[in-house]
């Protein structure tokens, strides 16, 4: 048989790697990435090289804890891909994965990533941290910090500089996301049409993700895909973004003429563009579900 490649064009993240050992890397715009191409495998010096192994697997072994100030939390998995012990910092959430050789034991590898435990402190340290959402977190909303609150009634509602989700607080997580992917969806929406209006084009429909390498893409069959984390960050950021996407319906690359179309429904947008290089990644530092 024949596969068919559907040409897809997509807006990218920017994603800094906290590694002292990288430099900072910068996802192009153009770039369609899987969250996996996201972080790069390196081998931190003075790991083990086995022979490699035709088998392709990859396997979750689950987490171990590194003892020390602070401690480390750590996710084992083994690959049979790789090389060498690797251990990677991500730059989306501060999680910390050993990946491990064929033919290489868990103690072994454990005890590598305790003789780099000051490097991964380190580079740890430079990382805000991922946050789990709990009553008393201050979350933007349209680049508008809230503080999240209980309350009473039904309905999740912005009262003043409060975000209040009444309920069980054991489903606070699940509340609040319903909340927001609903926000998303309805403001998106209504930039999307108002774009595809304003170019005389139409998209075939609109989907939500929790994308980690983009903020938005647009398919071949003009089909709209965006992160529903971009109701966290500011209104004209998230304009910016469907005004991006919406072009694509007329031109699927990122050629001058693309841009130009950008120009002409959104108008200026370095300094949107340029806040999603700097800022978004934050907004996945949030998390929502239960541990």
């Amino acid at each position: 048989y024949k596969r068919q490649f559907v040409p897809h064009s997509s807006l990218g993240m920017v994603i800094p790697f906290q590694m002292s050992l990288l430099p900072t890397i910068r996802v192009p715009c153009h770039k369609r990435l899987r969250v996996s191409k996201a972080f790069r495998r390196v081998s931190v010096p003075g790991g083990p090289s086995p022979r490699p192994t035709s088998r392709r697997i990859e396997a979750d072994m689950g987490q171990h804890v590194l003892p020390g100030n602070p401690p480390v939390e750590i996710n084992l998995k083994r690959s049979g891909r790789a090389r060498r012990i690797s251990l990677r910092v991500s730059a989306l959430d501060g999680r910390v994965t050993l990946t491990l050789p064929q033919g290489v034991s868990d103690r072994a590898g454990l005890a590598f990533a305790e003789e780099k435990s000051d490097w991964l402190r380190r580079n740890m340290a430079r990382h805000g941290g991922v946050e789990q959402i709990a009553y008393g977190t201050r979350l933007p909303v349209a680049g508008v910090p809230l503080i999240l609150s209980p309350g009473t009634g039904r309905s999740v509602r912005i009262e003043d500089d409060r975000l209040i989700v009444p309920g069980d607080p054991d489903r606070l997580g699940a509340r609040l996301t319903g909340y927001l992917k609903t926000l998303a969806r309805d403001r998106l929406a209504e930039a999307s049409d108002r774009y595809a209006g304003q170019l005389g084009r139409r998209y075939t429909r609109l989907t939500l993700r929790d994308t980690r390498s983009r903020w938005g893409s647009c398919s071949s069959q003009g089909a709209l895909s965006y992160s529903w984390r971009l109701i966290l960050a500011p209104g004209d950021v998230l304009e910016y973004v469907a005004a991006h996407e919406v072009a694509h319906l007329a031109e699927m690359n990122h050629s001058v003429r693309f841009w130009a179309v950008v120009t002409d429904l959104y108008g200026p947008y370095d300094t949107q563009r340029r806040w999603l290089r700097t800022e978004g990644t934050a907004l996945h530092r949030y998390r929502f579900e239960a541990d």
